[in-house]
């Protein structure tokens, strides 16, 4: 990870992943909170499959990122639908606001957090150091310095 962009968004995915946990606490212990789980059996895989996708996010691989982005897309993007379409019928009341903003955060991390994994140009770089990098990116120079040793043979 190398801006401050991609640590503040991995940052928020996992606050809002903490977030998701306390809400299906909250339901699965009965007590009143002012987000619900969409699905509470979806919810708790979604939870246990965001893990790995967060730590490929911060190595910043991009199946990783993709997974994430598909696995929230998935979940919450088929609800937003939905509460888009109840908003143009019912009207817009403070419980689907609260609801709508949850719904679009937990679309719009995944997706920022795709596309800076996917637009980042440090992706492939082995490694922090300059020196290291060098030396896995130069195998053309390596080979030509070593066909020229083998010409300059020298016999006594």
């Amino acid at each position: 990870m190398t801006t401050l962009f991609s640590y503040l968004l991995t940052f928020l995915g996992i606050i809002f992943w903490v977030f998701r946990a306390i809400v299906a606490i909250c339901y699965q212990m009965e007590k009143d909170f002012f987000a619900q789980p969409l699905n509470e059996t979806i919810e708790i895989i979604v939870l246990f499959a965001t893990l790995p996708c967060i730590l490929l996010v911060i190595k910043r691989n991009i199946i990783g990122a993709a997974a994430y982005f598909g696995i929230y897309g998935a979940y919450f993007g088929t609800s937003l639908y939905e509460a888009f379409q109840s908003i143009q019928e019912v009207g817009y009341t403070v419980v689907n606001s609260a609801d709508l903003i949850c719904l679009m955060i937990g679309v719009l991390i995944p997706l920022f957090t795709f596309l800076d994994v996917l637009l980042n140009k440090h992706r492939g770089n082995f490694g922090a150091d300059k020196k290291t990098r060098w030396f896995y990116t130069n195998e053309k120079y390596d080979r030509e310095f070593d066909e020229r040793a083998d010409r300059n043979q020298y016999r006594l």
